[in-house]
């Protein structure tokens, strides 16, 4: 009874020590599910090679375990032993590998569908299943012995590494398509937006052409007239000097020109403080032009004897519904023809126009008297008979009002001045305030009776 007793607590010993071999096979065979149902969302943020090591971790775990549970409790392991159960476990951790290649392959093939790259990550699937199942029997029936385990071992190191490789490329693969996908998004997206440049610039030029931009005072009496009257026909003003800026920049643009440079030339020596506020140096080339000449009667183009403010204020309500075109036609030799000739041929000089162009014909037109009936020219007519409006209201004051430009290197003054750039007051780390200077003048102030218009100012 003794003996049997013995024989029965052995085989209770050995038994045990299956059923913990076997749990631990089997937690490995499940270990992608059983990661999936307890950590599903930690493991959709980890990245695929922090999956990779994480397998590597979980294959020297299993063989620790399983050559701790078949010898060290037995007490009967050898080394040769030991390089069979490695040799089996890498074929094994192989397999999976292949498999997890596989299913990366058929996920890719799917989109864009790709019917042979299914059918041969489905038999590749089943195939590693089928070497998968020979591995379990081969388990089963305690044969996992090899005649060469150093070679087993290497060769599954090298086919397990080989899916690893796979599933990168794959995955690198699945990156390029991305990529390219985005590609063709911001190629579509940038096309949808010169489209939408284009009709922005279609609608601008039947704006200005048709000369109804609203116009505000429209029952405004000489006796009411006051600075608010002055300051809201400047604004009116100013979008249409913007709208012929931007006409002339996009013409710059089509042309090629490049325009950082073209803006260093209009204020050498400045670095932006953004890249988009290069536009404030054609805003101030602009206005620097057009206003030129503004303190004088007809902008000193005309002489005419001394007139009264009521009598620029009957010019300003005369001009004021008319659009320019027709009354450069109907009036060729006026004041206002003269200033629109002068002052085209101030800002559009002969090769400006020969590159934005291919040709000097509109200037030609002008120094002749003609006006071009083109829409880059009908645009700065409305510009040039904004100003002029503004410069009638402007003698239309008693005194007149005047305008004013801020030098370059002026102390910032809240006054007479608004900034353009913000950023010139605070420090690179936005800590403290600093004591910027005027690099240039935008558009000029002016200064009615006692009220200040201020002038708009880039610091650095």
């Amino acid at each position: 009874m003794q003996k049997m007793d013995s024989h029965s607590a052995d085989q209770r010993i050995v038994t045990a020590s299956k059923n913990k071999l076997g749990r631990t096979f089997a937690k490995v065979m499940r270990i992608r599910a059983m990661s999936g149902d307890s950590n599903g969302n930690q493991r959709s943020k980890k990245s695929h090679h922090e999956k990779v090591k994480s397998d590597t971790a979980i294959k020297k775990d299993f063989l620790k375990k399983l050559q701790f549970n078949t010898f060290d409790e037995e007490g009967k392991g050898n080394l040769r032993e030991n390089i069979s159960i490695e040799a089996f476990v890498s074929k094994l951790f192989a397999s999976i590998s292949a498999i997890k290649a596989a299913y990366a392959q058929l996920q890719y093939a799917q989109s864009p569908y790709n019917p042979d790259g299914i059918q041969a990550a489905d038999q590749m699937v089943v195939s590693e299943l089928k070497s998968l199942s020979e591995l379990k029997q081969c388990y089963l029936k305690k044969q996992i012995e090899d005649p060469s385990p150093d070679s087993c071992l290497a060769l599954a190191e090298i086919k397990e590494q080989n899916c690893t490789l796979r599933i990168y490329e794959i995955h690198g693969k699945k990156l390029d398509s991305q990529v390219r996908l985005k590609d063709s998004e911001i190629t579509f997206l940038r096309e949808k937006l010169d489209e939408a440049k284009q009709e922005n610039k279609l609608m601008e030029k039947k704006l200005n052409s048709s000369g109804q931009l609203s116009f505000p005072s429209e029952n405004l009496h000489f006796s009411q007239l006051n600075p608010s009257h002055f300051i809201s026909v400047l604004r009116q003003t100013m979008k249409s000097i913007r709208s012929f800026v931007r006409l002339l920049v996009g013409e710059m643009e089509l042309a090629g020109w490049d325009l950082d440079v073209a803006a260093s030339a209009i204020v050498p020596g400045l670095t932006f403080w953004q890249a988009n506020h290069k536009c404030y140096a054609f805003e101030s080339f602009v206005c620097r032009e057009i206003f030129d000449g503004f303190n004088y009667p007809n902008f000193s183009i005309k002489p005419e004897g001394e007139k009264g403010p009521k009598h620029f204020f009957n010019r300003f309500e005369e001009f004021k519904p008319v659009k320019a075109a027709d009354y450069l036609r109907w009036k060729p030799d006026s004041a206002f023809a003269r200033f629109c000739c002068k002052k085209y041929l101030r800002l559009i000089n002969k090769r400006m126009e020969q590159s934005l162009f291919g040709n000097s014909d509109q200037r030609k037109m002008v120094k002749c008297g003609e006006f071009p009936k083109t829409s880059f020219f009908s645009t700065f007519a409305e510009m040039a008979k904004r100003v002029w409006l503004l410069h009638c209201l402007a003698f239309s004051f008693d005194p007149e009002a005047t305008i004013f430009q801020v030098s370059r290197g002026s102390r910032f003054s809240e006054v007479y001045m608004e900034s353009l750039s913000d950023e010139a007051f605070w420090s690179a780390d936005r800590r403290q305030e600093t004591e910027p200077v005027v690099a240039f003048t935008v558009v000029p102030g002016f200064m009615v009776g006692k009220t200040v218009v201020q002038s708009q100012v880039y610091m650095r």
